[in-house]
């Protein structure tokens, strides 16, 4: 059936419309959703199908699924809608502040963080802000793809160039009410899922004290860790700023070596535009101003103590 191989230039109509009927999970709701017929958008499948010569999706009466072909086509589906609305936007308002993509870490100050993005955004009212939060990795990985232009993300120190970094000390904690035994074997662990550098430097620690762990409690934010320590579920390593009061900090009296610390650094891309930029050194004077528990900070401007502008 599909014996095209050449790949045609993607139609962002199609495209469009392939993704409305995976969010839909069906053709008739997702022709509600682009105001099309069931039919139309059917047959509008069939001809992304036919160009890339693989079938998309799997029907199963009104349902319908992702072949392996369509799972990988879906990222960048999404990718290139979001790029088109943006160059209209771009193109349509040249006169405007434009599109600024931050990425940020979850757990760091996100309520007065988000406050202040709030704030800036209303005093520009021509700008675009789109914000995506995510665990350190992925966000230098978006920033190195080029889909985000300014990032706060959790390293080892001096690990690259940057706008600025700040220091954050990391620390062992259990519980208060339900404390873990030191010396218990293997040690349950709460912590983020994979990729994640306080996940790695817990278990690095672990490892070089010669004691063996497990994966007690997963989670992909914060909140879940913190509340999975306060339960007793695990302990874990967190920064002094997400240290809550029903967390204790365990030192080597308990059997746990200090671990090393990593640093809050602000990254920009090469070709950051302005407004970008204007965030970013807003950025830097929202960050000298979070308080971090246990730090002490140079008297040298982050600027100058960063390892270079990005």
């Amino acid at each position: 059936m599909y014996r095209h191989t050449r790949v045609a230039m993607l139609d962002l109509e199609l495209l469009r419309s392939f993704v409305s009927v995976v969010d839909a999970g069906g053709f008739t709701r997702a022709g509600e959703r682009v105001h099309r017929t069931q039919s139309t958008v059917s047959q509008q499948i069939k001809r992304l199908e036919g160009s890339f010569g693989r079938a998309l999706l799997r029907r199963s009466g009104k349902r319908v699924s992702l072949t392996d072909e369509g799972e990988r086509l879906l990222s960048y589906a999404r990718r290139l809608l979001a790029l088109a609305a943006e160059a209209r936007d771009v193109v349509a308002k040249p006169a405007s502040d434009g599109v600024v993509r931050l990425g940020i870490p979850e757990d760091f100050a996100a309520h007065r963080l988000a406050q202040m993005l709030s704030r800036h955004r209303r005093a520009r009212p021509s700008l675009r802000l789109d914000v995506r939060c995510d665990i350190s990795t992925e966000l230098r990985a978006a920033l190195e793809r080029g889909e985000i232009d300014v990032a706060l993300v959790k390293r080892t120190p001096g690990d690259g160039r940057c706008v600025a970094a700040w220091p954050e000390r990391l620390q062992w904690v259990t519980s208060c009410r339900h404390p873990i035994e030191p010396n218990g074997d293997p040690v349950p662990l709460a912590v983020f899922q994979h990729g994640c550098l306080y996940r790695n430097r817990a278990i690095h620690a672990l490892e070089a004290a010669g004691r063996s762990w497990r994966i007690a409690y997963s989670s992909p934010n914060m909140a879940g860790i913190q509340a999975a320590v306060s339960a007793g579920l695990g302990v874990s390593i967190l920064p002094d700023v997400a240290i809550l009061p029903g967390h204790r900090i365990l030192g080597r009296k308990d059997g746990f070596r200090p671990v090393d610390n990593t640093e809050v650094a602000l990254i920009a891309a090469d070709n950051a535009n302005p407004a970008a930029r204007r965030l970013a050194d807003l950025l830097v004077e929202f960050c000298n101003a979070v308080p971090i528990r246990g730090t002490k900070i140079s008297g040298q401007s982050p600027r100058q103590r960063a390892a270079g502008m990005a």
